[in-house]
């Protein structure tokens, strides 16, 4: 899966800009999905097999966006002032290379103070591409960017931007191509503008009105040195979503995800996620309800333009999501 996730992670997709990544992914899996639409957000939703009578009809949801900026403000000199599209990490932003979605590249700076150390505050930062006034500036307020950065395979790590949310949608893809007809239908969602709002989630789950709902995501990993508060680590499995910020796990969702992966003899964990949400979250609230959970791979350093995963946690997650899905379901 190496090649698909570097090629995923290789492509600009900040949330409301996903068309080039959605592109990427039809390309994958057209000749796989029974049946494959783009909704008015610009959600890819992929039908798989059909459901039976007594089926049910299971959404599988990934975003396909990325953390992003936005220009605001183009200074006398040619400096770009931004803001955010989606929580970014600040501290990972000096220094870091960006490009616009008009193609034009730049790097992050910080103002200097007194003590020559940047000050990590967002009105204290700006994008330098190289213009010397505003009126040789090429980029216009309004215009968002992407991070720059190269896919790094170190073995069984991997590092790459946009990686939590790519692997996801690899995941999914590879999943769709071992699956094989069952009574209940699947349902692929890569989702658009996740890092805005769990937005894509929300107006897709509205419209298929699945019976049980799976979100598939990274999530962060608490085993780097000085984070011991999170027992989700690379390398011991994809983890089962228990709570998040937004979300409380369908505890008959979680005994089926559990079940599974015992049967199945695969390595899981548990996660409990302080902050951060899922399209779960989004899906759970559709309609009348939906019961939902997620499978959740373990990422360093994320919400940063250097992510980092475990093939293991990756191949092992696609392993556990075929499991779930090529039997009839029972809660």
């Amino acid at each position: 899966m190496k090649d698909l996730i570097k090629k995923l992670t290789g492509v600009a997709g900040p949330s409301g800009f996903e068309g080039e990544i959605r592109q990427a992914i039809r390309e994958e899996v057209g000749r796989f999905a029974n049946d494959l639409q783009e909704d008015h957000l610009g959600n890819l939703i992929i039908h798989a097999g059909k459901k039976s009578k007594d089926g049910m009809r299971i959404m599988v949801a990934g975003h396909m966006d990325e953390i992003g900026l936005i220009a605001t403000h183009i200074e006398s000199q040619g400096f770009i002032r931004f803001t955010t599209t989606g929580e970014v990490n600040l501290d990972h932003l000096p220094g870091g290379r960006i490009r616009f979605v008009n193609g034009i590249a730049g790097v992050i700076a910080c103002e200097q103070v007194d003590s020559k150390k940047p000050i990590l505050d967002l009105n204290r930062m700006f994008i330098d591409i190289g213009s010397t006034s505003s009126k040789d500036c090429p980029v216009r307020i309004g215009d968002t960017a992407a991070f720059e950065q190269p896919f790094l395979d170190l073995g069984h790590r991997l590092v790459a931007k946009a990686l939590a949310g790519r692997v996801a949608c690899a995941v999914m893809i590879e999943a769709l191509r071992r699956l094989k007809p069952a009574k209940d239908e699947i349902v692929l969602v890569f989702t658009a503008q996740k890092e805005v709002g769990v937005r894509g989630a929300t107006t897709s789950a509205f419209s298929i009105d699945p019976t049980i709902g799976l979100s598939i995501d990274g999530t962060p990993a608490g085993d780097t040195p000085g984070d011991m508060r999170k027992a989700v680590l690379l390398g011991k499995g994809p983890a089962i979503k228990v709570r998040d910020r937004s979300l409380l796990t369908h505890p008959g969702v979680i005994r089926w995800m559990e079940d599974t992966a015992k049967r199945k003899r695969l390595p899981y964990q548990m996660e409990v996620l302080g902050n951060g949400t899922s399209d779960a979250s989004a899906i759970q609230l559709t309609r009348a309800g939906i019961p939902v959970g997620g499978i959740s791979i373990p990422c360093r350093y994320i919400h940063s333009p250097a992510e980092m995963m475990d093939m293991g946690d990756v191949e092992q997650a696609v392993d556990l999501l075929v499991a779930l899905l090529e039997k009839p379901i029972r809660l």
